[in-house]
């Protein structure tokens, strides 16, 4: 039997665009004389659709489309397709998560999804009703547990968080192999994780298994594909290219499971350097929100500092250097290595840039404001009027020309609220606040390693946001290398502030770090979307109140 898996980019709601897709993956089997055709789960609609599951004509809409693919599979090749279907029962959800197996132009069996995960980003429990039928298809002799995404992440160790194991139930029918049909958002970590749970499902119940993974950024979540087979010991025969959509075929018979000759295999296993990875997903990230919104410029305020610089050559790389913008906002706080820096950053890379002084601009604030600020002294106030008039430059740019402006807010600012609201906060994507500050830098080492595109001063110079005369991060804020493991061991472990300082870190100094991130959850609510890399990221995977007094 030939089993192909699509790994593709489909975006949520664009129907026609997902259906194109569809089938050319169905005619690229039909060509390579495949018996079965993978995709992954809800690719007819995308993933996640939210609230867009609630309208009836979206759901209709998911219908027809499945009707067209299985009129276009026909009897040249069956296809496992991930979409809603609408529950028959009064009781429960309206809604199931289902993968669709389709043979001879008919659907044969639905599979529901049973493990519907309500954590971190995930909130599948609002729209569907679990799954809790189990049996397997046959289709030319053999036998065929089909799950979706979190039905195999129920293992032992790994996730223990359900009653029930739908592989377990699925095994007591005598599967030949097992397919998963998942979209499993990006993290750093993830793809060892994924990798570790497919091989421990196929040891554990002596399975192969087709894993599908969808691939491509919706808003702030990325999808990094890496699908990939599995023997039944838990060898694997390949794992498939992270970040690009691919089309594979293997074959599976009584000796095993071996790639298809008829396609080229270039790499057995994908590497999983931390940084290699977070820099791909972050081109991703920026490429795809650009393309799937219909924009294709952008800018961005670009200071002479680390951060500003590693969005730059992100951006750059994600959009081409052409259309993306960068403008130089100067004051008489501006160090002129800030200026000579940004330049020479500009100058490696090719791209454009403005250079609008805000001197005039906060002079007359400050001017007007004086008789209403009573005599009192040069404060935060006066720095976060620059902050905002530069947000104002750079807004009044995009409005006019229609760029997209990036935010470069880092994650440990983000974390202790270390930046201005309508200033430097604002923005239409947030690139790099899930990357911590001491992640920024070996991000530009990683961008500087086939030859120096980020200036070296930029990457050895104090950082500073430059508001008042000789003014440095390290003024108001603990040492990033000190800073960003106590952020990691309350955002991403959730410890809590006694169990931090069991670990050697100052106790003072762990209550002031806390107490800074969780006062500035308002600042955080209203920040752009933030592309999402790590475990555990701000947004909609890190649910806090805003009004609260906990470790005040």
């Amino acid at each position: 039997m030939r089993i192909g898996l699509a790994q593709q980019n489909y975006m949520i709601g664009d129907f026609k665009g997902n259906f194109e897709k569809m089938k050319f993956a169905i005619e690229q089997g039909i060509e390579a004389n495949a018996d079965l055709l993978l995709f992954s789960e809800l690719c007819v609609c995308g993933y996640p659709p939210r609230d867009f599951l609630e309208f009836k004509h979206f759901i209709q809409q998911c219908e027809s489309i499945v009707s067209q693919l299985a009129a276009i599979a026909g009897n040249e090749i069956a296809i496992i397709v991930g979409a809603p279907s609408v529950n028959p029962k009064k009781e429960g959800k309206d809604l199931f998560n289902s993968a669709y197996f389709i043979e001879h132009g008919k659907i044969k069996y639905i599979a529901n999804k049973a493990l519907l995960p309500t954590y971190d980003v995930f909130d599948e429990y609002r729209y569907f009703e679990p799954g809790n039928e189990f049996n397997v298809v046959e289709f030319k002799g053999k036998k065929i547990a089909i799950t979706i995404c979190e039905d195999i992440w129920d293992i032992e160790d790994v996730n223990p968080l359900y009653r029930i194991k739908p592989v377990a139930e699925l095994k007591k029918y005598q599967p030949d192999f097992l397919v998963n049909l998942s979209a499993s958002p990006f993290s750093y970590i993830q793809a060892k994780t994924r990798m570790e749970v497919v091989q421990k499902n196929a040891v554990q119940f002596h399975l192969p298994v087709f894993y599908c993974n969808t691939v491509g950024a919706q808003t702030e979540l990325i999808f990094d594909g890496g699908s990939m087979v599995v023997s039944a010991d838990g060898e694997i025969i390949e794992e498939m290219p992270y970040f690009e959509e691919c089309i594979r075929f293997y074959d599976i018979d009584d000796s095993g499971i071996r790639p298809s000759i008829l396609f080229g295999h270039d790499k057995l296993i994908q590497d999983k350097d931390k940084i290699s990875l977070i820099h791909d997903a972050l081109v991703c990230g920026i490429r795809d929100y650009f393309k799937k919104l219909g924009f294709q410029k952008a800018i961005l305020g670009l200071s002479g500092g680390i951060d500003s610089a590693l969005v730059l050559a992100l951006a750059v790389r994600a959009l081409g250097k052409e259309n993306v913008w960068s403008v130089l906002m100067p004051s008489k706080f501006s160090s002129e290595h800030s200026i000579d820096d940004s330049l020479a950053l500009l100058k490696s890379l090719g791209s454009p840039y403005k250079i609008i002084p805000i001197k005039e601009i906060f002079d007359s604030y400050t001017q007007t404001l004086s008789p209403h600020f009573e005599g009192k002294p040069f404060d935060v106030t006066e720095e976060n009027l620059q902050a905002r008039i530069r947000g104002n430059y750079l807004m009044a740019l995009s409005n006019k020309f229609g760029y997209i402006l990036l935010n470069t807010t880092n994650k440990s600012e983000a974390a202790v609220g270390y930046g201005t609201l309508y200033g430097d906060m604002c923005g239409g994507l947030a690139v790099i606040a899930d990357v911590y500050k001491t992640e920024v830098y070996e991000l530009c080492r990683h961008i500087n390693k086939d030859g120096v595109l980020i200036p070296e001063n930029i990457l050895s110079k104090a950082p500073s946001a430059e508001l008042r005369e000789g003014q440095k991060d390290a003024d108001s804020l603990p040492d990033y290398a000190i800073l960003d493991k106590v952020l990691y061991k309350y955002i991403e472990e959730h410890l809590g502030p006694d169990e931090i300082v069991a670990l050697g870190f100052d106790e003072s100094l762990v209550t002031r770090i806390l107490r800074m991130v969780n006062r500035n959850e308002f600042k955080r609510h209203q920040t752009p979307p933030i592309l999402r890399i790590s475990k555990k990221s701000f947004g909609s995977g890190r649910r806090l109140p805003i009004v609260a007094k906990y470790l005040e």
